[in-house]
């Protein structure tokens, strides 16, 4: 494997708790009240779905611009000391060591995501970075990942994309990546389909075993 490719949200920062621990609070319910198998459809793509899901929970008593604005705030207070998501940052130095090219592939925001990855101080490893500013269409149209890899350098089969949500894994196979699914707090109640590993967390393996165990399943599949 030449190339590892990160998710964001959710994956390296988990950073969709915090977002549905804020609608929670504007529709005035208690976490767990907000059913987190219906919110977790719409993570990891576009937020026009998730913002008319969580106007419909209001009974319309919300406006989708209400919703926009005051879910932000709350958010952005919720991760004022973000912190990386556990196995993270030791991927990051493994990868360099390996001599692994790593990339970030986000339907979020440039600015947002490059705020958090300099906050965490964990910017500088990854050599290629494509968000929402960069594509037509985000995840779970693969895209993102295309470009991904083809600024890498690398092909798609080299490749393993660490992915949270259902859309996320699903651009990743479709631009023909390795895929290990990490779900978090949210993303844990939603079916993933033709993954190749999954994880609970990133502490779990090193990136070497996972290396390892991806380029075996590869070489049993090219038998």
């Amino acid at each position: 494997m030449k190339a590892i490719v990160f998710d964001f949200d959710g994956l390296t920062i988990d950073t969709e708790y915090a977002l549905y621990e804020s609608f929670c609070d504007i529709l005035e319910m208690e976490p767990g009240k907000l059913p987190i198998s219906e919110y977790a459809v719409h993570i990891g793509t576009d937020s026009s779905s998730l913002y008319n899901f969580i106007q419909s929970q209001s009974n319309g008593l919300l406006t989708r611009d209400e919703i926009i604005e005051k879910s932000a705030v709350l958010h952005k207070a919720k991760l004022s000391k973000p912190f990386a998501r556990d196995g993270i940052e030791d991927y990051l130095k493994a990868a360099k060591e390996l001599g692994v090219k790593i990339g970030l592939a986000s339907s979020s925001y440039r600015d947002w995501v490059e705020h958090f990855l300099k906050e965490l101080d964990i910017l500088h490893y990854f050599d290629v970075i494509q968000t929402r500013d960069d594509v037509k269409k985000v995840k779970p149209d693969p895209e993102l990942y295309k470009n991904t890899i083809k600024l890498l350098g690398v092909n798609p089969q080299e490749a393993i994309a660490f992915e949270d949500s259902a859309n996320g894994s699903k651009a990743a196979l479709a631009a023909g990546l390795n895929c290990v699914v990490v779900p978090n707090k949210i993303t844990e109640h939603l079916p993933f389909e033709n993954y190749h590993l999954k994880l609970a967390s990133m502490a779990d393996r090193s990136l070497q075993e996972v290396i390892e165990s991806m380029e075996k399943s590869v070489n049993l599949l090219e038998k």
